[in-house]
């Protein structure tokens, strides 16, 4: 019974000894998404591909306001007749907005998506050669770090890293 306490504490101090030679780093992802240059290029790209397609949207959404406005304003004045057909004008205009709508969030939703991935397996390409550089053991993201020092955030580095790469 004493030989495997003293193994236990044995291997505890040796486990002990080689943790306190590790080198641990934290980068925060959010930071470094938010100030990447590539992100402004992405948010560019992104204006470009879907600029157009979103003023379209919202002028169809000021058209059907309007023609809600109109149907509540005119409705003592209008026949019967001309109710029906501007109700029935307004619900197949707003079905014709809601599917562009729709088409238009998941066409955004894709892009982003396949956008965001570039750019974070760009980061995480980043983030390892920094510390190898730097020498580090592991590397932790910041959300799931409930304690850490200052000196063992580089998401600066990784930041300052992406600033000097080509996209």
């Amino acid at each position: 019974m004493k030989k495997k306490i003293a193994l236990f504490l044995g291997l505890l101090i040796v486990a002990n000894v080689s943790y306190a030679d590790l080198k641990f780093g934290v980068i925060n992802m959010s930071a470094v998404l938010e100030q990447a240059p590539q992100m402004e290029k992405v948010k560019k790209r992104f204006d470009q591909k879907f600029g157009s397609r979103g003023k379209q949207l919202e002028s169809q959404q000021k058209e059907l306001q309007r023609m809600d406005e109109k149907m509540a304003r005119d409705a003592s004045v209008m026949s019967d007749t001309e109710k029906r057909n501007l109700a029935k004008d307004f619900q197949n205009k707003m079905r014709d907005f809601k599917k562009a709508q729709q088409e238009f969030n998941e066409d955004i939703n894709a892009n982003r998506n396949e956008e965001l991935g570039k750019l974070q397996r760009r980061i995480v390409e980043v983030a390892g050669a920094v510390a190898k550089e730097d020498d580090y053991d592991m590397l932790f993201l910041s959300d799931v770090v409930v304690y850490k020092k200052e000196g063992i955030d580089i998401t600066a580095q990784v930041v300052k890293k992406l600033s000097t790469m080509p996209e």
